[in-house]
Formats: structure tokens, C-alpha cells, sequence
């Protein structure tokens, strides 16, 4: 009895969270768009070429609506919607496209959610954890951390998550949750902000039809508390087709139809283009914008136009060839519907001037300070990335390596010269392998992390400042930790120098080296941007440094010797040597053994000039991506 009233208790809290969230008030914003158009410039080797992808698109969509973006694979739809959302902003965007009658600006960046094809998240964080962390970076600062946390809970409900919120998202080789609750998440990730403007692209893609009918119903629930939703969609059922409010009929770039979606049949009869059988209005619409008339009678302005023509441009079952039926599709639109339509737009919106004005703001709100969003970065970091750097592969393969290290010097002589010698080569080797296993760890990093970025940069989640230093000072903890495994095996086992400070002076001397090869590795990753390019870069880069390490090459020519110092192994090389002869021997294979500033100088200098050099790296294609 008890257990019925507890399920009872849930499903009411459950139904308050989910009143309490779509009720919430939000800033209406009513889309306009008038001869849209956008053309791609095709770089050839001896020329440049235009390609219109969008030809005079125009079209509204109003608070409480949904505007499904229909047509063909190749249409148009998702440059269109990426143009709405305010995520092409070009030189070669034609045409008109108004929020409350203002341009676009970066306020609306935190007043709009824009959900991707492609599921963009994290695969070892949980669904709760994916949505908290969220909020806390999105909301206002003004919401206090439990209320932020209390608005993921809400929407976990609102979606219908509350069964898979402590399973990990999963991905390629992570067990995680199914393709909808996936899709899901990635519209809570969205709807978390309480947008105004809600942008999806092919909800549906991949689903099941009752999973795709569920998500289809939560968007209309989301338009119906007053928010705009926009979504292309590639081949809906019936049943989905009938809960969209309005409706775009791309083909080829050009429109072909703009209205409510449950007049779309209506008028494509009205210009002779009825179906013969019974139909999906989504493949009907489907068919003529591909100029397919199969099952669909052909009008008789058209059967003339054709019968005037070569009979050569028929096909073989008499019906006109696609070309033809597009081009009287647009024309048709054109003639009929576009003036109207047009006219409609220039009616004045229900909004007083302090909402329109509200839109044209210029001015960015960021949903944290500078440190919090660091913190909170870094903290998702680590949890994260603990599981790849914790992983049974990486930890047997640095223990067998140092333990193989361990047996092959056991127990050296360093009285010798001969076990100097076999020391030396030990050390350099140390160098060799924590400069070359964190540049080939790190170069991954950026490359890997793109697709995220640019989603969360888009919506102005954090400052870049404040993700880069995150996320360099989030691999530090996990990857210092094997090193010291490393050398508490080697050190030992080999028989260094057994003295606490050189032993530490040792392990701070290999953390210097991983910290600058990561730099370097962040470098090459963040300026090319290419996993093929940046491995090939690195190994040259690597064995370079290595060969010029001073442990292979005593006396290297005056014309290249500059390369060694730019090597992180020789300076780690120097280092190690110094702290285990310094009051021993006065030279040891040539290196002098002073105190060894200059090589620590040189190593932080590497720390924080590779470092640099990826954040520009990172800016600039920032800037790119916003060009």
C-alpha cells in the first residue's frame, strides 16, 4: 500500500515539475523572413564558382507555432534553418530575416536553442549530470546554483528522462542510452534556457515512429506555452505531418510552398497536382518537389506545355521530365500564393516597442562569471576524461614498461663509468618516453572536441578563455598521476640515487617535460585541426627533438645545433642528469652538472609558449567559424 502511495506521490511531484516549467513566462519572438537567399563560392584551380543554394525564401512563424522545413535530400533546408537560427552569417546572405521586427544580434543568442542533427554530447556523463552542468552554464546569473540544478530536475521530468537520468549517455564503444532518450537530451540541452526561439534539425532522423511521434508531441507541448519551434524534418508519418502548424515545401533551393500545413494539399490541387490514391501528405509533397508525378494527376497547363515540346524531353510513362515540373511549381507559388504571403508580412507585429527593443540588444549574457564557468568546466573535465585516463590498457601499458625498465637496469652501478654510461642511457630514455606519450595523448584533444565547441560557443555557454584553461588544467591531475607509478617502479628497481630530494627533484623534472610536450601536442592538435596531419606533424616533430636530444649526437653542426635547444627531451635529458651527479661529478657525458636553471627556464617557457600558441590557434578559427 505504501509502494502504490510513494508512485502515486511521484507522478504528481512529476506532473507539478512539468506545469511549473511550461508555464513559465518567456520573451515572444515572431521570425520573419523575406527573399532569402545564400550562394556558396566553389574554389576551383583556375576559377571560382557560385552556386545558389537558397533562392527567395520567404516566410513567418509566430510564438505558439511550429514550422516544419520540408523537402528533398539537397534542398536547402538545414542551410535555412541554420540561417534563422543565426548560425551563417555571411556576406553572401541575401534578403531580409527579422526577430520582432529587429535584426539579428548576439542578445539572442541566450534567447534562442538550437538542437543539431548529430547528437553532440559527452558519452561518460550521465543524462542528469549532461543537463546540469547545462544549467548551471546557460542560466542567468541570477539564479542561485540550487535553482539551477532544480530547473534540470524539471526538465528531466518534462522530458520524460527520469528513468535513464543516472545512465551514462554512451557512444561508439560506451553502453548508454537509446537513440531517443539521446535525442531527447540534446532537446532538453535546449529547452533547459526556457528559450524563446526554438531551432531543430531532423528530430526524427533515426527513430522509431512512436519514439519520432513522442518527440514531435513535446514540441508541440513546447510551442503551446508561447515559444516559437522551427524544425526541418525529412519524411514524416501521417500522423506527424498532421501536428505541424505551417508548413515549407523546399526543392532545389527554391520555394514551392508556404502556408499551414493542412492547406498544403488543398492548394497543390488547386494548381492540378491531386494524388490518385490514397497518400501520405508527407510523400505526396515529398514526390513533387523531387518533379516525381507518379500517382499524382498532372495538370493540364502542364500536359500542354509538354505535348508542345520535343517529345524527346517526355519520359517513358508520359509524364513530364523533373525539371519541367519543378520550374512550374515555383512559377505556380510564385503567380499564386508569394504576393499575398509577402503582403502579410508587412502587417504590423502585437508587440509594444520595449519587446522589439529588447531583441536589438547588442549585449552579451553570459550565464556565469569568468571563474565559474572555469570551475564548472574543469570539474565536467575530470569527469569526463577519468575514465579513458584510468583505463586498464594505459595503466598495464606504462607499469609493464617501467617494470621491463626495472629488470633491463637493475640495480645500476653509478661509481662505474661503464654504470654511469647505462644510467645515462636510462635517463634519456625516461625523457624520450614522457615527451612523446603526452604529445601523442594531447594532439587528440582539440581535434576531438570541435563538434562540441562550436555547438557550445554558438550558444555562448563560456568564454573560449575560460574553456582552454579548463581543459589544459583538467588533463594535469589525471596525467601526472602514472607518471608517479612509473617512476616509484624504475626508480627503485634501477638503483638511482635513494635520497628524497632527488628523487622528488626527479619526478618534478619528468612533470615539467609532460606538461611541455602536452603543449606542444595541444599546439599542433588546435593549429591544423586534422588528426592525419597533426599525428604526421607530430612524429617528425618528436623523433626531430629526440635525434637532437643530446644522448644519440655529442657534436652536432653549428647550422642545426639551434634545433636542440626547441627539444624538450634535451632539457629533460640535462635535468636528470644534473639532479642525479650534481655533487658527484663535475661533467657526466660531456653535460655539465650545474644547478640547472637554464633548462628548467627553457622547459616553463615551452609550458606556457605552446599554450599560447594553441589558444590563438583556437581563437582564430573561432573567428573563422563567426566570419
Amino acid at each position: 500500500m505504501s509502494r502504490v502511495s510513494d508512485n502515486n506521490a511521484e507522478d504528481v511531484e512529476a506532473r507539478t515539475c512539468k506545469m511549473k516549467f511550461q508555464t513559465e513566462p518567456t520573451l515572444p519572438i515572431y521570425l520573419k523572413f523575406t527573399d532569402v537567399t545564400y550562394k556558396v563560392i566553389i574554389k576551383g584551380m583556375t576559377s571560382c564558382e557560385e552556386r545558389d543554394i537558397l533562392n527567395g525564401i520567404t516566410g513567418a512563424v509566430n510564438p505558439g507555432e511550429v514550422l516544419a522545413l520540408m523537402g528533398p535530400s539537397g534542398s536547402g533546408k538545414t542551410t535555412l534553418l541554420n540561417l534563422l537560427g543565426g548560425r551563417l552569417i555571411q556576406s553572401t546572405v541575401g534578403g531580409s530575416i527579422t526577430y520582432n521586427d529587429q535584426p539579428y544580434s548576439k542578445f539572442l543568442k541566450s534567447r534562442i536553442g538550437f538542437v543539431t542533427q548529430d547528437d553532440v554530447l559527452f558519452p561518460h556523463l550521465t543524462v542528469e549530470e549532461t543537463l546540469m552542468y547545462a544549467a548551471r552554464l546557460r542560466l542567468p546569473k541570477v539564479l542561485t546554483r540550487q535553482q539551477k540544478e532544480k530547473r534540470a530536475v524539471d526538465v528531466i521530468y518534462e522530458l520524460g528522462l527520469e528513468r535513464c537520468q543516472d545512465t551514462m549517455i554512451g557512444g561508439s564503444f560506451v553502453r548508454g542510452v537509446s537513440g531517443g532518450e539521446r535525442k531527447r537530451v540534446c532537446i532538453g540541452n535546449e529547452i533547459i534556457i526556457n528559450p524563446s526561439l526554438l531551432f531543430l534539425d531532423e528530430p526524427t532522423s533515426g527513430l522509431d515512429s512512436t519514439t519520432a511521434l513522442r518527440t514531435i508531441q513535446t514540441l508541440q507541448d513546447i510551442a503551446e506555452v508561447g515559444k516559437t519551434v522551427i524544425t526541418t524534418i525529412h519524411q514524416p508519418s501521417s500522423r506527424l505531418f498532421h501536428k505541424f502548424d505551417k508548413l515549407i515545401l523546399l526543392g532545389k533551393g527554391s520555394l514551392l510552398y508556404f502556408g499551414k500545413a493542412s492547406e498544403a494539399i488543398v492548394y497543390f490541387s488547386s494548381i492540378g497536382c491531386s494524388p490518385l490514391i490514397a497518400m501520405n501528405p508527407a510523400e505526396f509533397l515529398l514526390d513533387l518537389a523531387n518533379g516525381n508525378l507518379t500517382d499524382i494527376s498532372v495538370p493540364s497547363e502542364l500536359e500542354d506545355k509538354v505535348q508542345m515540346e520535343n517529345s524527346e524531353t517526355e519520359t517513358g510513362n508520359g509524364k513530364p521530365p523533373p525539371a519541367v515540373v519543378h520550374e512550374y511549381l515555383v512559377e505556380a507559388y510564385e503567380s499564386r500564393v508569394a504576393d499575398t504571403e509577402k503582403k502579410k508580412l508587412m502587417a504590423p507585429l502585437p508587440l509594444d516597442d520595449e519587446l522589439k527593443s529588447k531583441v536589438s540588444s547588442s549585449k552579451r549574457q553570459w550565464g556565469a562569471s569568468w571563474w565559474q564557468q572555469y570551475c564548472i568546466l574543469f570539474c565536467r573535465g575530470i569527469k569526463e576524461r577519468k575514465h579513458d585516463y584510468f583505463s586498464w590498457l594505459r595503466i598495464t601499458q606504462v607499469l609493464s614498461t617501467a617494470i621491463i625498465l626495472g629488470l633491463l637496469w637493475w640495480q645500476s652501478d653509478s661509481k662505474t663509468i661503464r654504470g654511469r654510461q647505462d644510467q645515462a642511457g636510462l635517463l634519456f630514455f625516461i625523457a624520450v618516453f614522457w615527451g612523446f606519450f603526452p604529445v601523442f595523448t594531447a594532439i587528440f584533444t582539440f581535434p576531438q572536441e570541435r563538434a562540441m565547441l562550436g555547438k557550445e560557443r554558438a550558444a555562448d555557454m563560456y568564454r573560449l578563455s575560460a574553456y582552454f584553461l579548463a581543459r589544459t588544467t583538467s588533463d594535469l591531475p589525471l596525467d601526472l598521476i602514472l607518471p608517479v607509478l612509473f617512476l616509484l617502479v624504475v626508480y627503485f628497481m634501477a638503483g638511482l640515487r635513494l635520497s628524497a630530494s632527488h628523487f622528488f627533484l626527479s619526478m618534478l623534472t619528468v612533470f615539467l617535460c609532460i606538461v611541455a610536450a602536452q603543449g606542444l601536442g595541444l599546439a599542433i592538435g588546435a593549429t591544423l585541426m586534422d588528426l592525419k596531419r597533426a599525428t604526421t606533424l607530430a612524429s617528425v616533430t618528436v623523433m626531430t627533438f629526440m635525434l637532437a636530444g643530446g644522448y644519440f649526437v655529442k657534436k652536432v653542426p653549428v647550422f642545426i645545433s639551434w634545433i636542440r635547444y626547441m627539444s624538450f627531451n634535451y632539457h629533460t635529458y640535462k635535468l636528470l642528469l644534473k639532479v642525479q651527479y650534481q655533487d658527484i661529478m663535475p661533467t657526466v657525458n660531456g653535460i655539465k652538472t650545474d644547478s640547472g636553471l637554464k633548462e628548467v627556464g627553457a622547459l616553463v617557457a615551452m609550458i606556457f609558449g605552446y599554450r599560447f600558441l594553441a589558444y590563438l590557434s583556437l581563437r582564430k578559427m573561432q573567428l573563422h567559424c563567426e566570419a
